[in-house]
């Protein structure tokens, strides 16, 4: 059967680099044999654009249809005005799609890379060689929460926004980040604010009791959010699965791009199951994590890396084929080496070019 894609450019940069991310996706397939079948539509800005809404109910069929979507970035200063009714996913096309598939794990990487050492804040012996998953709880939490507003008036607003996690909620995403963590290096590290927040209680119960009933095989550490994002600056060579909840998760994945020399480096796969081999069961969706830099889209200047390396994890999370994603990522490793780089990491090279060279590299391993 063939691998079913929808494509979902978004918005600013976003549909120059999921080009980028498909031409790599179907030189990789044409290595193996691998029959891949793409469908592309349009998501938030180019959908309001087109069709008065962030994103249509034939869209959201098309998604649930597939085995995984590969998606760009979304949102502009052009379309930050529109408001309509209903809760916090209905006001982004990319957080509705996310919460009608339940993706609720979003497992963003980021690793140091040699040639770009120089680019990063880091002193080379301290980033060489670091390796991180973050795993960002994606569906709950306070960007979700319906428990929001804006009351009163003058200097006497008032507004709120709920912190909120279900035990269910904080088990089921543990149980996702475990098992990340069992097929790497088997450490998590859980973070948390158990010390003023209710939700922080909760949630380092339930991760302290998942990891000890099914996962006494992985090491398990808790920290608070603060010293968290410090023991990152200083010794990012010693993490390897950060858990963390929708507000946290979101800080410390653009923090943990700092090893990697730039944002534009990193992918990211959202599930809501990890599969024990073969494809997976139900459509997950991946995209790079930085936003759609409307300021430099149509230059061919954006960096593809991001989107390249989002379809290395489709490939192994999706498509269960771990040879091709590695593939990818060696891919990668060597167009940096080779010299290429997008104005984000201190080169010259467009989008197009070192989109070229990666897949180069892929055709000559």
């Amino acid at each position: 059967m063939p691998l079913k894609i929808l494509a979902l450019g978004g918005d600013g940069i976003g549909p120059e680099v999921v080009s980028s991310g498909l031409k790599v996706l179907e030189a990789v397939a044409g290595t193996i044999s691998l029959k891949v079948d793409i469908t592309e539509d349009l998501l938030h800005g180019a959908a309001w654009d087109a069709h008065g809404t962030f994103i249509r109910p034939e869209t959201i069929r098309a998604a649930h249809g597939s085995d995984a979507l590969l998606v760009g970035a979304v949102g502009g200063p052009k379309w930050d005005h529109i408001k309509i009714d209903g809760g916090p996913e209905e006001q982004d096309g990319l957080m509705k799609l996310r919460h009608e598939l339940e993706v609720f794990a979003s497992l963003r990487w980021a690793r140091a890379y040699g040639p770009l050492l120089s680019r990063t804040p880091f002193r080379p012996e301290v980033a060489r060689n670091a390796d991180i998953m973050v795993v960002r709880e994606l569906c709950g939490g306070a960007m979700f929460s319906p428990t929001r507003g804006i009351d009163g008036t003058g200097k006497s607003r008032r507004a709120y926004d709920l912190n909120e996690y279900t035990e269910a909620e904080i088990a089921r995403f543990a149980r996702i980040g475990f098992e990340v963590a069992r097929r790497r290096h088997g450490k998590v590290l859980s973070v948390d604010k158990a010390n003023v927040f209710m939700a922080g209680k909760l949630w380092r119960e339930v991760v302290q009791e998942i990891g000890a009933r099914e996962f006494p095989d992985v090491t398990l550490t808790h920290f608070f959010t603060d010293n968290a994002a410090y023991q990152l600056t200083c010794r990012p060579g010693d993490f390897d699965v950060i858990l963390a909840d929708n507000l946290f998760g979101d800080i410390l994945s653009d923090q943990s791009a700092a090893i990697s020399g730039s944002l534009g480096m990193l992918p990211s796969a959202c599930l809501s199951h990890l599969s024990t081999g073969g494809r997976s069961e139900k459509p997950a969706i991946y995209e790079p994590v930085h936003g759609s830099a409307p300021d430099i889209a149509g230059t061919g200047s954006a960096n593809p890396i991001g989107a390249i390396l989002s379809v290395a994890m489709l490939l192994e999370y999706s498509a269960a084929e771990h040879e091709s994603a590695r593939k990818i990522e060696v891919a990668v490793e060597s167009a940096l080496k080779a010299g290429f780089a997008t104005p984000d990491l201190g080169g010259t090279n467009t989008t197009q070019e070192m989109t070229d060279e990666v897949i180069q590299q892929v055709l000559r391993a």
